[in-house]
This record gives structure tokens, sequence and C-alpha cells, in this order.
């Protein structure tokens, strides 16, 4: 079965940020993010320095670590949705970190929102661990959960965020595209080669 794949640059990365960060300012506020790994790592990095305000601290970043996918089998490497997800990262729940989070407008960060399942996975055991960690301190601040991603794919999804998250638009795409196979550079073994494939097909609006 062919799959058709699209070929993502650094430098569209860079520019999606950058167009995303006013939006994200205005609407989030965000004082902390939370990149999902290892696909939100470097948007959250680029992102923080177009969120960061003259004379303020520059955003911390924190990470969590989760799998949907698997490789199919043979020597593409093709990555197929799994069909559930896996921590292989999480944040330290006897350290601070829980308490930091308490009262705070936290964005997290992704590349890609395919089957919506990382994503609902990801708010509801943050939701649910920082109401744990807010009752044990006995505080009556509210955490508030944002997401980005860099690329929406258009079709349907198997996971649902919270109803009020969708209702208060605290979710932003920089992009939606058609449901294709998005190779981003940070999966490259080959950048310069794969910079020729992104150049080729003139994915200029991805």
């Amino acid at each position: 079965m062919s799959i058709d794949k699209v070929y993502v640059t650094y430098n569209q990365i860079h520019k999606l940020c950058q167009n995303a960060a006013p939006k994200i300012l205005e609407d989030f506020q965000p004082n902390l993010m939370i990149a999902i790994g290892g696909g939100g790592y470097v948007p959250a990095r680029i992102l923080r320095s177009f969120l960061k305000r003259p004379g303020s601290a520059n955003i911390p970043i924190q990470a969590i670590g989760l799998s949907l996918y698997e490789q199919l089998s043979g020597s593409d490497p093709v990555e197929a949705p799994g069909t559930k997800v896996t921590r292989t990262q999480w944040l330290d729940l006897s350290s601070l970190e829980m308490s930091n989070l308490i009262g705070k407008n936290v964005l997290i960060v992704d590349e890609v929102d395919d089957t919506r399942q990382t994503l609902e996975y990801a708010v509801k055991e943050l939701e649910k661990d920082v109401e744990t960690a807010r009752q044990l301190q006995g505080s009556s601040q509210k955490t508030k959960f944002s997401i980005f991603v860099l690329h929406n794919k258009d079709k349907v999804k198997k996971g649902q965020l919270p109803e009020d998250m969708v209702n208060e638009n605290r979710y932003l795409a920089a992009v939606t595209v058609p449901d294709v196979w998005i190779c981003y550079p940070w999966e490259a073994e080959d950048i310069d080669e794969h910079d020729q494939m992104a150049a080729k097909a003139g994915n200029g609006a991805v």
C-alpha cells in the first residue's frame, strides 16, 4: 500500500510557531509548557522564543513521553497508529513538579493531532494528577490546560478533548492538513535529502 508522505522543514516549523505565537499569548497566556515527546520538543522550544514578553522570564518547559505509534513490518520506517497510549516519561508526582502546576495556564505542545488519542490521554491524566495535588494542598486555584499542535489531520478522531476545552477554544492547530503521513525533519537520517524532498514537493503551506 502506497502512503502519501509530506516532508516538512525546520524553516516551515519555525514559521508556523512564529505565526501562532500571538494568538497563544492573547488567548492562552501560558505560564508553563508541557511538551509531548518526542515530537513536541522542538515546537515547544521554538515557541518559547516567541512567547517571551519583554522583562519577563522564559516560560518553563516540562516534558512527558507518550507513544501510540508502531513501526510497520519491513524496512520502510513508516509507523502506523497503535491502539493503546503508553507512558514512556511522566512528571515526577513525588516532587514539587505537580504543585508548580496548580493555578497555572499550562500549554500542552505536540507536533501532530492525528487520531487525538495521545492528546486525550495527556489532558485526562494531567488534569487528574494536578487535581490530586491541588486537593492535597487544599488549594482553591484551578489549572487551565490548552493545546497547540503544528498539524491537525482532517479526519475522524478516535480521541476526544474535554468539553470545556473545546467550548473555550483552548485548542490551536497552526494548520489543518489532509490525512497524509507527515515526515518531520527531526526524524530524518539525511536532513539534506529531507529538505530536497520537501522542495521537490513544494509543500509551502504545510
